[in-house]
Order: C-alpha cells, then structure tokens, then sequence
C-alpha cells in the first residue's frame, strides 16, 4: 500500500509521515530537503534556479515512486510527484520565475513520467492557513525558508485547494491541521489516526 501526505510548506507533513510510519509500521520516504544542493540558491535566487530546482525534485520522486514499487511493502511517501507538477512549477511559471521553454520542458518529462507511474491508495492533504504555515515555518528555523514571501505561500495554498478539488486518481483524505498539534498532542495524532485507520479499511 502506498500512502502519500500532501500539503503546503510548513503544514507538517515531514511530523506526520514520521508519526504514522512509526504506528502503522509503513516505510517511509522522506523529501529530500537537507541534501539539496538547489535550495539555498534558490530561496535567495529564484528566477536563475527554479528550473534546476524542479527537475532535481522530480527526478527524486520519480526515483521514489519506483523504490515504493519495488519493495512492495506498505510505504508512506512525504509529498508527492503531483504537487511539483501542477503547484510548484507552474505557481513558478505564473510568477515570471520560469520561462515558458523551461516550463514546457519541465511539463513534458512530467507527463512521460506520469505514463508509468501509479498513483497513490490514499493522499492526505493537509490543509493549513497562512498565518499556521508562517508559524510553523519560523518555528523550524531553517535558514533558507527565512525569505518565503506570505505572497508566495497564499498562491501555493490557492493552486493546492484548486488541485485537491479536482483530485481524481484515487482516495483522498483532508485534515485540517489549523487546530491541530499532532506532534505535541497524543490525542489529536489520534484523531489523524482513526481518521486514516477509517479510509484504510475501505481500500481492502
């Protein structure tokens, strides 16, 4: 079984995947963020990275996706492939910080990687406010994420929203994570938990 979390910077979905790998004893796979080399260019220079950027994250995931196939054990993935291709990237392109050739590009080794790949049992979208994702970011501290814009984290929330809407390629299932501490808090990691224990037992 392959579950994925979705979500905004800073919605906590790298806790959560870490909490329920723990519980459900499912692998986890984890974005790479620590070993990137793109990141601190890119938060300091957009428009000359954001290219880069996303090929190394799709290249990652795509990478992901055919671990996940083959172990064949039940696995939970910290964001998925989706998320760069239809937020990310063209929130990028829509703000002047890719060009259309980088773009189109960008989209056509999307689409070829999309043919082969299979989507997720269930994605849990975490959905957050700005003014949560804000705190969470500052409260994790990491440097680069010092110069995220709230401009920037309102059109990645709008274009998430509009994606989840229309979310076809399997289950879904969205928590609202505003009033939520699941880290800190057993009772509300339990409330995600027989939430997801729910939509689990209708995939069998």
């Amino acid at each position: 079984m392959h579950v994925a979390i979705a979500g905004n910077i800073g919605s906590g979905k790298t806790s959560l995947t870490r909490l329920l790998s723990k519980h459900f004893k499912w692998q986890a796979h984890f974005e790479e963020v620590d070993d990137n080399p793109y990141l601190d260019d890119f938060y300091n220079q957009m428009e000359r990275w954001s290219f880069n950027l996303q090929i190394y994250f799709l290249n990652s995931r795509f990478r992901q996706i055919l671990d996940i196939r083959n172990t064949g054990k039940n696995v939970i993935q910290d964001r998925t492939i989706y998320e760069d291709a239809y937020i990310f990237a063209p929130n990028l392109h829509a703000m002047g910080l890719m060009t259309n050739r980088d773009f189109e590009n960008y989209k056509s080794l999307f689409d070829l990687m999309e043919e082969v790949t299979e989507s997720p049992d269930l994605i849990i979208y975490l959905r957050s406010s700005i003014p949560n994702l804000v705190a969470q970011i500052h409260k994790r501290g990491r440097e680069f994420e010092n110069s995220i814009s709230i401009d920037y984290l309102s059109r990645l929330n709008e274009r998430y929203e509009a994606w989840i809407h229309n979310y076809s390629k399997g289950k879904l299932l969205i928590i609202d994570v505003d009033n939520l501490n699941f880290v800190d808090n057993p009772e509300d990691l339990g409330f995600v938990i027989n939430k997801i224990d729910a939509e689990i037992n209708g995939l069998f």
